[in-house]
């Protein structure tokens, strides 16, 4: 290879997008079914009488606050120590590999939870399976952020999280046929579902292209056309496919000159250089990531989607628990694709803010409702065996619930897709593998501390929060909302190199007015309007593992 052909067109470098890009990033959100369902199974499971009576003993009917914490709990931590581990496996063996290993590692934790009968091994095989997920949640957002033209590249990482809600809803359907099985089925056919997921997205991810900006890291240039021609379904020697390679050779020149990688220490701690006043600085960037992903679990879903049926249960209000958590699930669902189209419209910016400002006025009106006449007002008909709780007020628990559904609808069209997607865009590629498992990593911590508090808080035996608990939420989505407001940038519409530069000559309050004015490989082509040889020979010559 000689030269790359360049263009100072910003609206030139990316070629048209085809139904085949399209398909390609479709199958690799696949992987968020399995982050799904392994979230979500655990909910109807931990209301199982079989699984109950395993795990506490012959007559228990409900699970003690240290176990059930437990149980939840350590899936979320060994995600996030699996999100960590895979950021070095993708910058070593490439995004598309780590994610196959991933499946793997989560294919080896299901077969433990099923093998299980009683609490050692089910913890075991949820802390390994665990690992699993958090390669997967981390590696594939990078990949499909890297792959994904930037027109639909919100649209398409939003799949990801569809792909989560349908997992979600699969786990509610399983759990609704399988609760009231008087055998050991009751959990392991929830449980054993899971191992077709993980088979389905390892085999076909091996016949999927590498990630083009991957190799380019890597100094394979040649490797970096061809996946670059698949991807984007033109040939090799396109003026497309050579004007967007240039595209990202350059960026990562500059890039790497302004902070330059050494070894795997300074990998990571490139991480957080720079000034946290300068909001294109990796560190700025790094707090914006973990930061959105942290937020992202404080709006409280996670309790719906967690504890929903325990806590429902605990109220007495609600007779049919695992039906209200599967039309949970099922709104989660059908308002997720509603971000599709949102998210390439209006931004994400927007609808993070407003989205933030729907969940906060619905948690305190559940709140608010509850702890006056909803769930926290309940009486005792019968006597003895027969003596079942009752709410007061039916028709002001059925508006709790309507409340928490139109929750869930803000949740699925912002927040949840809305905090996957800024975390693919805003990291410089040197840097972007580490950011986004950093991200990742302090989703899953905070999941992890919400899943361990939060039997503490509702259960009755301990905290006993009841409707009380939504003021917590409420209070957080306050939070959240004023957070969107000064801290995101809004990235619709850019290429990944564009988000660099957006984000280098404005402030969040201002980046929806920024327009791109020219392309990185323009600042650095020869006089012919080519990237030269030796700049990509330089490319070539500093690849970094790093």
């Amino acid at each position: 290879m000689t030269t790359l052909a360049t263009t100072s067109d910003v609206n030139k470098i990316e070629a048209p997008v085809t139904w085949k890009a399209y398909l390609i990033c479709a199958f690799a959100s696949f992987g968020g079914i399995f982050f799904g369902f392994d979230s979500g199974y655990i909910n109807g499971v931990l209301g199982s009488k079989v699984f109950i009576e395993i795990i506490e003993g012959p007559g228990a009917t409900a699970l003690t606050g240290p176990h059930q914490s437990l149980i939840v709990s350590i899936l979320s931590a060994g995600t996030f120590f699996g999100a960590l581990i895979a950021g070095d496996c993708a910058e070593l063996i490439g995004r598309r590999i780590t994610i196959i290993i991933g499946c793997l590692i989560y294919i080896t934790g299901v077969i433990l939870q099923i093998a299980s009968h009683g609490l050692g091994l089910l913890v075991a095989g949820r802390l390994v399976a665990g690992l699993g997920v958090g390669f997967e949640s981390a590696i594939v957002i990078l990949y499909m952020s890297e792959i994904c033209p930037r027109k639909v590249r919100g649209a398409l990482v939003a799949g990801y999280q569809f792909a989560i809600t349908i997992g979600l809803l699969l786990a509610s359907i399983v759990d609704y046929f399988t609760e009231n099985r008087p055998d050991t089925g009751s959990y392991r056919i929830p449980i054993g579902v899971q191992f077709v997921f993980g088979l389905v997205l390892g085999v076909g991810l091996i016949f999927l292209p590498e990630s083009p900006r991957y190799y380019v890291k890597r100094g394979k240039i040649e490797k970096a056309r061809e996946s670059l021609s698949r991807l984007r379904g033109q040939p090799g020697t396109s003026e497309y496919i050579e004007t967007e390679l240039s595209e990202i050779i350059a960026n990562e020149e500059y890039e790497r000159a302004l902070i330059p990688t050494t070894g795997w220490v300074s990998g990571w701690a490139n991480c957080f250089k720079g000034s946290l006043w300068k909001s294109n600085s990796n560190l700025r960037k790094t707090i914006l990531g973990t930061s959105l992903q942290m937020m992202q679990q404080w709006t409280g879903i996670n309790f719906i989607f967690y504890y929903s049926t325990p806590f429902l249960q605990s109220t007495g209000a609600i007779s049919n628990t695992f039906l209200i958590s599967l039309i949970f699930n099922l709104i989660d669902t059908v308002c997720t694709p509603i971000s599709f189209y949102t998210m390439e419209k209006f931004g994400r910016r927007v609808l993070l803010i407003w989205g933030a400002f729907g969940m906060l006025s619905c948690q305190f009106i559940i709140a608010i409702v509850g702890v006056t006449v909803g769930f926290n007002k309940t009486h005792t008909v019968g006597a003895g065996a027969d003596a079942t709780t009752v709410a007061d007020n039916t028709a002001a628990v059925n508006a709790q619930i309507a409340f928490i559904a139109i929750y869930i609808f803000f949740f699925a069209a912002s927040w949840g897709p809305g905090a996957w997607i800024v975390i693919g865009e805003i990291f410089s590629l040197p840097i972007r593998a580490r950011g986004v498992a950093l991200s990742t990593a302090s989703n899953w911590l905070w999941n992890t501390i919400i899943a361990v508090i939060t039997p503490y808080m509702v259960n009755q035996d301990e905290g006993n929060l009841k409707s009380a608990v939504f003021f917590i939420w409420g209070g957080l989505c306050t939070a959240a909302f004023v957070y969107s407001y000064f801290l995101v940038p809004e990235t619709k519409g850019l290429s990944l190199e564009q988000v660099d530069k957006m984000m280098e000559e404005t402030t969040p309050r201002t980046s929806s007015k920024w327009v791109p004015h020219e392309t990185f490989a323009s600042q650095i082509a020869s006089a012919h309007g080519k990237l030269d040889g030796d700049v990509i020979m330089d490319v070539e010559r500093k690849a970094s593992v790093y």
